[in-house]
């Protein structure tokens, strides 16, 4: 099929442009002239004035109105309202939300059935001219209820139950600046009461930035004799005035009657709908096909399928699922920076929460292609790699997205952030380190090596995590922990077509990539990547858990700004007392001095000197088994 020439898509565009100014000047100068004729719409006392219209076409689109009886209904961000009173001088209305079907069936299994005007959602007026005024915020903030609270199945009815305990968050954007004041009466029925709130109506006032758009250019309109009107094809849909007389305006509008017009109107619309069916039915033809020559040809998928089968390989999201789950990756939702991606918090069509990475692109043009090549290899090696393994101390991948727009990945969301946050964060951070007891540190560990241990000798080919971090280990709830971010991950034996092929002696060789401070010297020097370079990389990880010190510190001197090179010199003069945090305290039953011995072994230079992380975690499990036999015989 021969697609369209750029000369006769831009006749095209030009005269649907120029047909769709033509109709809606002629339309704004007759439907909106004829429905002075109209009657009237509660609660205004003549034809509602611009931007209120309930003409489509004439005033602005978020003011329409439905004229019903005894009110008026407006529709904000998809709530209906009934518009109780409208108060022109200062620009404010009186609003009560609409009980709708969904909302009624939601209430079915509540026992607040007849409260119908309380929304299932918070009231957000974000986004379009309007905002709650400050008196309806602080009538909510006054609410509480009666102790004891009258709370109905909060498993059926979570809603109502929220609005129960803080009845602020009703109205988006009230909580940040109205608190409740002490002393004032409470209510006893307080959804009832709630629900006459809403019927009373809450007071909306226009935002001041958007009133001279509507308001005072209009009035500066009609005094030329003009049309108030807006541009429907501009996202901001600014005011426009419609001169009469303009002398832009077609000569025939002003020679022919208003029935000729009407019908050439009429033609005009015809023809451009019919224009738009056959531009719209090539555009998706053409988008189509482009979809899913893009799909088969996308790098990504064709290295997938070719390394790992399909029915192995985790589920595809589009791109726009997930960007509708993080609403279109919103900075606020970001709960991570990492070398190759953000991760946003996202929550999936099914109702589950997720971690989202996406990864970084690479806008340098001397270095987009090697960049680029490297963003696929880590997002490809990732999915690869977390197909193949399931163990309770590794993140589980629930899908993938692979998007000339975007790479992505979906994770577990682990909701106690990570085990630097709670060693390194600051002194006022949410996650407090005091919580982090020598015990839950050695649980740590171990859970930690557990997930080592398996990597290296419960998977064949073996796994080399080679970013073994705090910043990597996520911490649940139950300060259990998830190792995760797989993206440098490497399987040892596995045969490469490149010069960077592995051999059969137990290493790969590929250039050292890693974390500064957690980067094992001798992989470093030699090229040679082993399991043992990750037991290196958890031996700092243990010198954090027993120091409270990040890996890495600029301002500690020269020679210990490394922790492993601090703290190996302390062990060695035997000044490890020096270095050990002091939120732990010494009566730990000799523990930390097993445990830093174990992470000097870790940490040699040689690799050789190193145990293995079956080794690690037999050790650690003595250490706890001892340290607990000694804290029960104190207890004693």
């Amino acid at each position: 099929m021969r697609s369209p020439s750029p000369k006769s898509s831009l006749l095209t565009a030009l005269f649907l442009v120029l047909s769709s100014l033509f109709i809606n000047v002629s339309k704004a100068n007759l439907s909106c002239t004829s429905s002075t004729s109209r009657s009237p719409c509660p609660p205004f006392n003549s034809t509602p004035s611009f931007p209120f219209s309930s003409s489509p076409g004439c005033g602005h689109p978020s003011f329409q109105i439905k004229c019903t009886s005894p009110h008026s209904i407006i529709s904000i961000n998809n709530l209906s309202y009934a518009l109780l009173r409208y108060e022109p001088n200062s620009y404010s209305l009186l609003l009560s939300p609409q009980p709708t079907t969904p909302r009624q069936a939601h209430h079915q299994n509540c026992s607040s059935l007849h409260f119908l005007s309380i929304p299932s959602r918070s009231i957000n007026l974000s986004g379009s001219p309007f905002r709650v005024s400050d008196a309806s915020c602080s009538r909510l903030s006054l609410l509480k209820p009666c102790s004891p609270v009258n709370l109905p199945n909060c498993s059926h009815c979570p809603w109502e139950c929220k609005l129960i305990k803080n009845p602020v968050q009703l109205l988006h954007g009230c909580g940040l600046t109205h608190r409740p004041l002490s002393g004032q009466g409470c209510q006893a029925d307080f959804l009832g009461y709630l629900d006459s709130f809403l019927k009373f109506g809450i007071q909306v006032e226009f935002d001041e930035s958007q009133r001279d758009l509507y308001f005072s250019s209009c009035k500066d309109c009609k005094s030329k004799n003009g049309f108030c009107g807006f541009n429907s094809s501009d996202p901001e849909k600014p005011f426009i005035c419609f001169q009469s007389n303009s002398s832009f305006s077609p000569p025939w509008t002003h020679q022919v009657n208003a029935n000729r017009i009407e019908l050439l109107c009429s033609i005009f619309g015809v023809l451009t709908c019919l224009f738009l069916v056959i531009s719209l039915s090539v555009a998706i033809f053409r988008s189509r096909r482009y979809k899913t020559t893009s799909q088969e040809e996308d790098p990504a998928t064709i290295f997938l399928h070719r390394h790992c089968s399909a029915s192995l390989l985790p589920p595809v999201f589009t791109y726009e699922e997930l960007e509708t789950s993080t609403n279109k990756f919103d900075p606020k939702r970001k709960i991570g920076d990492g070398g190759f991606g953000s991760v946003f918090l996202g929550q999936l069509y099914d109702g589950r929460i997720a971690a989202i990475k996406y990864l970084h692109k690479h806008h340098n043009s001397t270095a987009t292609g090697k960049a680029q090549s490297i963003s696929n290899k880590s997002f490809c090696n990732e999915i690869l790699i977390l197909s193949s393994i399931d163990h309770p101390n590794l993140v589980k991948l629930h899908g993938y997205c692979s998007d000339p727009r975007g790479l992505l990945l979906v994770y577990d969301y682990v909701s106690n952030g990570t085990l630097a946050q709670h060693l390194h964060g600051p002194t006022k951070s949410i996650y407090c380190r005091g919580s982090l007891t020598w015990q839950v540190r050695l649980d740590i560990a171990l859970q930690t090596a557990l997930a080592i241990e398996y990597l290296h000798f419960s998977v064949s080919p073996a796994i080399v995590h080679r970013d073994i971090t705090s910043s990597n280990i996520f911490v649940e709830k139950d300060m259990g922990i998830k190792l995760g971010d797989f993206g440098l991950s490497r399987l040892l034996l596995l045969p490469e077509t490149s010069s960077s092929s592995s051999c059969s002696s137990g290493y790969v060789w590929t250039g050292p990539q890693g974390t500064p401070g957690y980067l094992d010297p001798d992989y470093h020097r030699s090229f040679r990547l082993t399991e043992k370079s990750d037991v290196y990389s958890f031996g700092v990880v243990l010198l954090e858990l027993i120091s409270g010190l990040r890996a890495v510190d600029q301002s500690r001197d020269k020679r210990e700004m490394a922790l492993a090179d601090l703290v190996v010199s302390k062990i060695q003069m035997g000044l490890l007392h020096q270095v050990v945090d002091p939120v732990l305290g010494l009566d730990d039953g000799g523990g930390v001095d097993a445990a830093a011995e174990l992470a000097f072994r870790c940490v040699a230079a040689d690799k050789d000197d190193r145990p293995n992380a079956k080794e690690v975690v037999e050790e650690l499990k003595r250490i706890r088994n001892h340290t607990r036999g000694h804290r029960d015989v104190a207890k004693e």
